[in-house]
């Protein structure tokens, strides 16, 4: 279905931005796309506008995120109860949530115009944590929640239940929940399994444990994770989609489970998860 609105956001540090803002401009106005840029975006394009993220949350129907993944879960973190349905253009570096590359913007704003995006409804989480004599700390996450040491190299002690059962505690130095999405991201990066992006689970991954068996274990969407943090030595830390990091002290606990929000992530006609993977990846096949 064509959109009756287009949020426009990017990552205003990225080279080439300036101008791609201005070409996707007038390609959405010549299909007669009527088009909200977000301040900071507006801004480097030299033109006005006072929408926030918010705003652009509340009043459009699909929001053009420029940059790379971390643009987009960026801007996720920011929607909050807002979530709207992502087309990202790709001006990073990786881009497994980015469905276009720059160069293709023309062909990109033509298949927005046209109705014709594919979308995936992405799982998100909801991590709270509940610190003692404090009240509780809500945020959403597309990718996942990371609980790990900080500056100091020692290991971290996190008791962990599912559904309120024992699974174990991970003396490691730290443990990811992560969604299908997030499980191509830092999770794979400490030897978790990939998820396809409907598969209806999460995977929780330990970081380099000390207990070699150990491994990563995968979970219901509906399972309820809480992990406590039993460390009282050194700090940990709690960080939802790579943003700001919160010290989560001794005795307190992190609750992480599905959301009951999904974000609809664009993709174009015949993209499929899978080539996704073949193509960032670089998993070519045998040379033999």
């Amino acid at each position: 279905m064509r959109p009756a609105k287009i949020g426009l956001i990017a990552h205003t540090g990225k080279p080439g931005v300036a101008e791609l803002i201005r070409v996707l401009g007038a390609e959405f106005e010549r299909f007669k796309l009527p088009v909200l840029l977000e301040t900071k975006t507006a801004a480097l394009a030299g033109l006005a506008s006072d929408c926030t993220i918010d705003d652009l949350g509340r009043q459009a129907d699909l929001l053009v995120v420029l940059g790379g993944d971390g643009t987009i879960l960026d801007v996720v973190g920011q929607l909050g109860d807002l979530i709207k349905p992502v087309f990202g253009i790709n001006v990073g570096s990786l881009g497994f949530l980015t469905c276009a590359n720059s160069s293709a913007c023309a062909e990109a704003v033509e298949c927005i115009a046209a109705g014709k995006m594919v979308f995936s409804d992405r799982t998100l989480l909801e991590v709270t944590a509940q610190v003692p004599g404090k009240a509780p700390t809500t945020m959403t996450g597309l990718n996942d929640a990371v609980l790990s040491r900080g500056e100091v190299s020692r290991l971290v002690r996190l008791k962990t239940r599912v559904n309120g059962e024992p699974l174990t505690e991970f003396n490691a130095d730290g443990l990811i929940v992560a969604t299908p999405t997030g499980s191509t991201a830092y999770s794979l990066s400490a030897g978790g399994p990939i998820l396809a992006p409907e598969s209806g689970a999460l995977v929780i991954t330990p970081i380099c444990p000390h207990v070699l068996t150990n491994r990563s274990i995968i979970v219901g969407e509906n399972a309820v994770i809480e992990i406590e943090v039993s460390e009282r030595e050194y700090p940990v830390f709690l960080t939802v989609d790579g943003r700001e990091p919160l010290h989560i002290e001794a005795g307190s606990s992190v609750v992480i489970r599905k959301s009951h929000r999904v974000l609809p992530l664009a993709s174009l006609p015949g993209v499929s998860f899978f080539g996704v993977v073949r193509q960032k990846l670089k998993w070519s096949g045998s040379n033999i």
